[in-house]
């Protein structure tokens, strides 16, 4: 929030409440991170967002049956190797994701977070390798948040941004996204 105030006060917005404004602030900053990843990650950050993406495919694939949507700087593009990937859930009933995982002997923890609408969602967060990302030999690791909404939440969740782009994808958008890439 104080980075946002502070992004407003330089590009004199006054009304930093308002949805037009954090509309418009949360575009400034993402085109900011844009021009920070060209400049300073150019080498390193195609390749880390792939690796991220396909462990995004990976864990939607595993998670099918809650219809899984990618969102955050892994959908937008702008991840880095330091990036977390984050999953949307859309439900029948709450538990079944975290049942699933505990069948599958996953280990994870439970939080809750600000869901996209503003309300407060449960966040299932796994940490786990991720192949293609290597830090001095190692394979790192990232988390993955699998972010809990309610089914009916996703007709929402599919509006685009203040610019017409999707917030985020389902597993077919995401591998998209990776051919798109893989072609450029």
């Amino acid at each position: 929030f104080f980075f946002k105030q502070k992004t407003a006060y330089e590009i004199s917005t006054r009304d930093w409440s308002s949805d037009v404004c954090s509309s418009d602030l949360n575009d400034v900053l993402e085109e900011a991170v844009r021009e920070y990843i060209e400049t300073f990650c150019a080498d390193t950050q195609p390749a880390a967002l792939h690796a991220l993406r396909a462990l995004a495919c990976m864990w939607m694939e595993r998670m099918a049956a809650f219809n899984p949507h990618l969102g955050g700087a892994v959908w937008r593009g702008t991840a880095t190797e330091l990036s977390d990937i984050y999953l949307q859930l859309f439900c029948d009933d709450p538990k079944s994701a975290e049942l699933l995982l505990i069948d599958k002997q996953v280990r994870y923890d439970v939080s809750t977070v600000q869901g996209f609408h503003g309300d407060v969602v449960d966040a299932l967060s796994v940490l786990c390798p991720c192949p293609g990302l290597e830090q001095h030999g190692a394979v790192q690791k990232v988390l993955v948040h699998l972010m809990i909404y309610d089914r009916d939440d996703l007709r929402g969740a599919l509006k685009p941004d203040s610019q017409g782009r999707p917030q985020r994808g389902n597993l077919q958008a995401v591998k998209q996204l990776m051919e798109k890439d893989a072609c450029s």
